[in-house]
């Protein structure tokens, strides 16, 4: 979205600045295109040929098309498992899980402060026989699965395995790790960054991230061990370069601490995701992926030293901004969603969920969410966008801004490393502070009326007629802690015990690899909350330091 701030000037003209306050000039022609196109470091390149600015593969949505994978989760584990057949019934190809709050923090159902929010904004999961139920009837051979979890995904993930291993309700029966594939976002730096979800301090939260990532490096080969996550960077308020900077940062401090655990980068690498806003300002979020590939490519190659081609290559995940939604004439965030849609498939998406136009006002409808998946298939079907790779490559505009993207990233990763790395930054409250200042920035535009956003500030309408929404019935909180008071009393207790003790036990030993334990408590029945406490005796609890 292209604004116009302040007054004219004098010679009639108004500065237009991008979403993120990015100056735009009026024309961009052959000058503006960065330098070195056609020789042997081209900036720019071929689809599927370091540096990888115009794709990951050479023939992008002309061989396949991207996974469109929405967003899903209320409730208790049966009616998310009903969404979900759902949603595969009409056309997604691949489940991604929400989850709600209190699996999030890492609290069990019945935990004081999960009152009144169990299954409110996700899927509650309390134990492995929830996740069974969760994925029963659905062959997980086949479908791909993400989980949108942080802070307990090491225990999700245990949940996942333990559920595919033991084929209870699946179709092909067991599935073993290594036929697994999906993603798990398990970005923690990002929770402490902008989401403010965690449940320990972050070293020992580090640890836990890089417990996953080398134990699926080992076990899970089609698993992504984590999704580096700019989402949730973006809808805390930052601005596209700072999304771009934070994350690609976050993830390269990840291929540093894999590294050092003695991990060859060209082992994991290619199985590390990224996870992207898409937002209103078309052009800026185009150029966004476009930076974000010739940067990770140029980093892990050059700095890190992979060998293998397929280390190079970022592969990301897309979803349309939450933030950009509105209350006031919902409808109108169909259009909102379509043109941010349309920016993630032009900017080359390996997948994409398309948020739902009643999102900001509750957990999408069946028929918001279908609204959602079909724009998604309308563009993959009937716009043209997929019938050529990367149809903007090469325009003058995209790539100034490709490269202007770039170069501000740069230079944010220049005072990050005046810090001391990610970690310190973050325990500094840096990145906390840059995003604060931008999310202020944005909201003085938009309360002031210098940036529009209709039926909000502009073409407003006094009365709206109110369209329906999904309520979640109370009655499921009570169920679902009917269902873990259950497995508690048909458990044995001694095994669950023993099972936490060596939890326990090896969280003490800092070079011990925690999956296996987690393992084997999601064996024994143990709830999330009964193994996050059991961390928390080893690891402590985390309070964060104001930034004011």
């Amino acid at each position: 979205m292209a604004v116009r701030i302040g007054p004219p000037p004098q010679d009639g003209k108004q500065g237009v600045r991008t979403l993120s306050g990015e100056p735009v000039r009026e024309l961009y022609t052959e000058a503006d295109l960065p330098a070195g196109i056609g020789g042997p470091e081209d900036p720019i390149g071929r689809p599927g040929e370091y540096p990888f600015t115009r794709g990951v593969y050479e023939s992008m949505y002309r061989g396949r098309l991207w996974t469109m994978r929405q967003f899903a989760g209320y409730g208790t584990s049966e009616e998310t498992n009903a969404r979900f057949r759902y949603l595969l019934d009409h056309g997604q190809t691949g489940l991604s899980t929400a989850f709600d709050m209190p699996s999030l923090m890492g609290h069990d159902s019945d935990h004081a402060r999960s009152l009144g929010e169990v299954g409110r904004e996700g899927v509650a999961i309390d134990t492995v026989a929830d996740m069974r139920t969760l994925f029963s009837g659905i062959d997980l051979g086949r479908v791909s699965v993400s989980m949108t979890i942080n802070a307990p995904a090491a225990i999700m993930l245990a949940f996942f395995v333990v559920a595919a291993e033991s084929g209870e309700g699946g179709p092909a029966g067991p599935v073993a790790p290594e036929r697994l594939a999906g993603t798990i976002q398990a970005d923690i730096l990002k929770e402490y960054i902008a989401q403010k979800e965690w449940c320990f301090p972050i070293d020992p939260a580090m640890r836990l991230c890089g417990d996953m990532i080398e134990w699926c490096t080992r076990r899970m080969p089609r698993w992504h061990p984590i999704s580096i996550s700019g989402y949730h960077i973006r809808e805390a308020g930052a601005t596209a370069q700072q999304e771009l900077a934070f994350t690609l940062k976050d993830g390269l401090t990840y291929v540093e601490q894999a590294i050092a655990r003695g991990l060859d980068v060209d082992d994991f690498a290619p199985r590390l995701s990224f996870f992207f806003n898409a937002q209103i300002d078309f052009f800026e979020e185009i150029a966004k992926y476009r930076a974000a590939r010739r940067i990770w490519a140029r980093e892990l190659r050059e700095t890190f030293g992979a060998r293998s081609p397929r280390s190079w290559l970022m592969r990301f995940h897309t979803q349309t901004a939450g933030v950009s939604l509105t209350a006031q004439q919902p409808l109108n965030n169909i259009v909102r969603t379509t043109i941010e849609a349309l920016a993630g498939v032009l900017g080359g998406t390996q997948s994409l969920h398309t948020n739902s136009f009643d999102e900001a006002l509750a957990l999408p409808t069946e028929q918001a969410v279908r609204v959602a998946l079909r724009t998604q298939q309308v563009i993959a079907h009937e716009s043209g966008v997929t019938a050529t790779v990367d149809p903007l490559g090469g325009s003058y505009f995209v790539e100034a801004l490709t490269s202007e993207m770039e170069r501000r990233c740069y230079e944010y990763f220049a005072k990050i490393d005046e810090l001391g790395g990610m970690v310190r930054a973050v325990k500094a409250n840096y990145p906390q502070r840059e995003i604060a200042d931008a999310a202020f920035e944005l909201q003085r535009e938009i309360d002031d009326g210098e940036r529009v956003v209709v039926g909000v500030n502009r073409f407003a309408e006094a009365e709206e007629e109110p369209i329906p929404t999904l309520r979640v019935d109370p009655e499921l909180e009570r169920k679902q802690i009917g269902r873990l008071e259950a497995v508690r009393a048909s458990r044995d207790g001694a095994a669950v015990e023993r099972a936490l003790g060596a939890l326990r036990q090896a969280a003490s030993q800092p070079k011990l690899n925690l999956m296996e334990p987690l393992l084997e408590c999601a064996r024994a029945q143990a709830s999330e909350g009964e193994m996050i406490e059991s961390l928390q005796a080893v690891f402590g609890s985390y309070t964060e330091t104001p930034v004011f």
